[in-house]
């Protein structure tokens, strides 16, 4: 028999009405809430923050070399980086951006270490002393997974696995993963999957004699169904495979580059200026964008938080048409494989008559964000086009940074996404940056043609309008298209004079 009172629900729900509920705050309190912020982007980060990691609930094998075919999924990581130029400030900025990309990947940073040398070590990329020192540090942290800060040669990864007997990940491999996780898109999810391929294509391998092994049996002449014969290994096989995927992957793309092709020379047809916002990633395109156009994409602090292009029509002051749109991010050292998958979306920044290129005013290296954006835009033919530095987040930089950006960079802008501090100066240097119409135009336009005003209202350019007893005066530019459809309506100087006077 027990003491114990008995049990009422009623008693314990009555209880609970004495709480002050207001003092019960969200773990989520400041991330929007979809059903108040109905936009895409925020639909998008409430189901990105839906799956979180738990630590310590890992089931995964210790011995790596047991597992033949490994997944990259980023844990408990010890970060490496060697130094072969620069300051040891650009090595500290480099390190500390390998952090971001890990914890953005999904993995709790443990240790970072780095060493200056002339070049990486061709066999270990560190070197065979410095290897050791890592093995001890991964085994007294209890790290699983090792990040270099570079692209690592297949000999480098296996060598370095075989001393340190943990997983290790390139700073290409762990971009890929990040790009792979926060794909929407089906032309988005494509280009990351084949960046994916062709660096895996370079980097098969296995545990013992696996991949070398030749196939047996009666079928195909003992290669087996789907095989090239009796002498052919599994790595040919799985390189084989892979190129036939790599194969489907361009040309889907090349489908989808058309029907983006399409939309683009409709726009041209139409002589609509467009804009195209670049920069490093996390500096503020998204939020930019969103503030300019009322587009709602996702807005997230983080690396590559938004890849898929955004392009949303707007309107200058004085009802001009143009589009604005956003592009995937740069980071550092952006991996080749990921710069070729992607040319057809950074096309886009290469068709632009304008570009925003948005640095974060408070990072500790802007210049360096502004050098690795140009390096990236000079690879897709981008770097003729009209460039406009903007300098975001201004609320959080520090003046004396803003001052040196801008005694650098002349032709740019300081805002801040976040306060709207200074978006109406940036506006009005987007329209006057913008295209002009070619053709000065001076036509009286009949009252029954309100529709040829209202296009040179978004095609065009109006000086002056006069109402006459003929009709609307009407003075300004026009494309070549429009001038030709208003060339009947065109007027002499008597003419006008005349009506003037009228």
């Amino acid at each position: 028999m027990t003491n114990a009172p008995d049990f009422s629900l009623d008693d314990e729900l009555e209880a609970t009405d004495a709480w002050d509920h207001d003092d019960v705050e969200s773990g989520y309190a400041d991330e929007p809430d979809p059903e108040d912020d109905p936009t895409v982007g925020a639909m998008e980060l409430a189901e990105r923050h839906q799956l979180r990691r738990v630590a310590s609930l890992r089931t995964e094998l210790e011995d790596i070399t047991e597992v033949e075919y490994r997944q990259l999924r980023l844990e408990r990581v010890v970060l490496v980086g060697v130094w072969t130029e620069g300051s040891v400030q650009d090595a500290e900025n480099s390190m500390a951006e390998l952090a971001l990309l890990a914890e953005t990947a999904g993995s709790e940073v443990l240790e970072a270490l780095y060493q200056r040398r002339q070049k990486p070590d061709p066999a270990t990329y560190i070197g065979r002393g410095k290897v050791e020192g890592l093995a001890e540090i991964v085994a007294a942290t209890g790290a699983d997974t090792v990040i270099c800060d570079g692209e690592l040669a297949p000999s480098q990864l296996r060598n370095l696995e075989d001393k340190v007997k943990v997983k290790v990940v390139d700073r290409t491999a762990l971009i890929l993963d990040i790009f792979a996780q926060h794909a929407k898109s089906r032309e988005g999810q494509a280009q990351v999957e084949l960046a994916q391929l062709s660096y895996m294509k370079q980097r098969l391998r296995g545990w013992g004699g696996n991949l070398s092994r030749q196939a047996g049996g009666r079928v195909a002449g003992g290669a087996g169904i789907g095989g090239r014969g009796p002498g052919e290994t599994k790595i040919e096989t799985d390189r084989r495979r892979i190129n036939t995927k790599i194969a489907k992957l361009r040309a889907d793309l090349k489908q989808m580059k058309v029907t983006r092709e399409a939309k683009r020379s409709g726009r041209a047809r139409n002589e609509v200026p467009s804009v195209a916002i670049a920069g490093y990633t996390n500096a503020g395109k998204s939020s930019l964008l969103n503030l300019l156009t009322s587009a709602g994409v996702l807005v997230e602090d983080s690396l590559f938080a938004t890849l898929d292009p955004t392009t949303r029509r707007t309107t200058t002051a004085d009802g001009r048409v143009y589009t604005m749109s956003d592009t995937v991010g740069f980071v550092r050292h952006l991996p080749h494989q990921l710069v070729e998958a992607f040319r057809s979306t950074l096309e886009e920044v290469a068709a632009a008559d304008l570009i925003l290129h948005v640095v974060d005013g408070s990072h500790p290296d802007p210049e360096g964000q502004l050098s690795a954006v140009r390096e990236v835009l000079a690879e897709v033919d981008a770097a003729k086009i009209p460039e406009l530095v903007v300098i975001n987040k201004a609320d959080a930089a520090d003046p004396m940074v803003i001052s040196r950006l801008q005694a650098r960079e002349p032709h740019s802008v300081v805002v801040s996404a976040r306060t709207g501090e200074g978006i109406a100066d940036a506006l009005a240097v987007i329209e006057s940056e913008l295209p002009r119409p070619a053709v000065e135009i001076e036509v009286l336009l009949p009252y029954s043609r309100g529709d040829l005003v209202n296009r040179l209202h978004q095609e065009g350019e109006i000086d002056s309008i006069e109402h006459t007893a003929d009709g609307s005066l009407v003075r300004g530019r026009a494309n070549e298209s429009l001038a030709g459809e208003l060339a009947s309506y065109a007027v002499q100087p008597s003419a006008v004079e005349g009506s003037a006077r009228g």
